[in-house]
């Protein structure tokens, strides 16, 4: 069996996107030798390397999201609905809106680790350092930490300081951080960026600008690696219309990601057939 290493991208709540590809590899029996994660990209992934099936992940999203078509009532039937707002831990004035800090040990909870060494399949989580733009790899030691600082939006969540480097989001630099798996046979990408509904004479507003910004500086990154270096197999649910923070929609975005699935089996399959003499 190939080696694959499976990179998960950044997105916000377009992210929910990887849950349907992370069903792919359980229903084929396939597990990835090692993963890698930006932002949201390196929660998931870090959920899936701790041992927990995607199914699992979808069923505990599935509790917490109130969706489009839930009434008040239906909203309170799903208790866990209230752990949402334990998350809002406000730090206003430290760099970000929210700490993390309790998001962080949701986390925990769920997955019972707390490093690298205790996950199931190696993990690489990719950050940004704030104040010399480098990369940062981090797959060793405390891993919520490495967590929270891979997802640390600018302006969202409080930057986070790992040794003597002040951290931020991943995707300042690697939004889909394939290029991170080269010791692996087969590398598989997905980047679940996806689009923005077109608006084309609309202004948008104050917040809506700085994370769309934010977006065009992640798909110009990725544009420009794909064009030097691209992975063995990259994947992009087409996912229209969904913000960074529209965690509601996850029903819509599992179904804008069907064609996305039926294309990852189908190249999983081609790329994984025993080879002939």
């Amino acid at each position: 069996m190939k080696k694959i290493g499976l990179a998960l991208g950044g997105g916000g709540a377009k992210g929910l996107a990887h849950i349907p590809m992370l069903e792919v590899f359980d229903e084929m029996g396939i597990r990835p030798h090692r993963m890698a994660g930006t932002s949201i990209g390196s929660i998931v992934g870090a959920l899936y390397a701790s041992g927990i099936r995607a199914a699992k992940i979808r069923e505990g999203v599935d509790r917490m999201v109130i969706t489009k078509g839930d009434s008040f009532r239906d909203a309170l039937r799903k208790r866990d609905v209230f752990k949402w707002l334990e998350f809002m831990d406000i730090e206003f004035g430290r760099g970000g809106i929210f700490k993390g800090d309790r998001f962080i040990r949701f986390l925990y909870d769920a997955m019972k680790v707390s490093t690298f060494e205790e996950l199931e399949i190696p993990l690489r989580v990719a950050a940004t350092d704030f104040w010399t733009s480098e990369p940062v790899i981090l797959e060793s030691g405390d891993l919520l930490p490495a967590v929270k600082a891979s997802m640390g939006l600018p302006g969202v969540f409080t930057p986070v300081r790992i040794g003597d480097r002040v951290l931020i989001d991943g995707g300042g630099v690697n939004p889909v951080p394939y290029d991170i798996l080269h010791d692996c046979d087969l590398v598989v990408a997905i980047d679940v960026m996806g689009k923005m509904r077109e608006h084309k004479t609309k202004v948008p507003n104050v917040v809506r600008a700085v994370l769309g910004a934010f977006d065009i500086m992640q798909n110009s990154i990725i544009a420009e690696k794909l064009k030097h270096d691209p992975p063995d197999i990259y994947i992009k649910p087409d996912v229209i219309g969904v913000d960074i923070l529209d965690f509601y929609k996850a029903n819509d975005i599992y179904e804008q990601s069907g064609p996305a699935r039926r294309e990852l089996r189908e190249r999983l399959e081609a790329a994984l057939q025993p080879e002939t003499q």
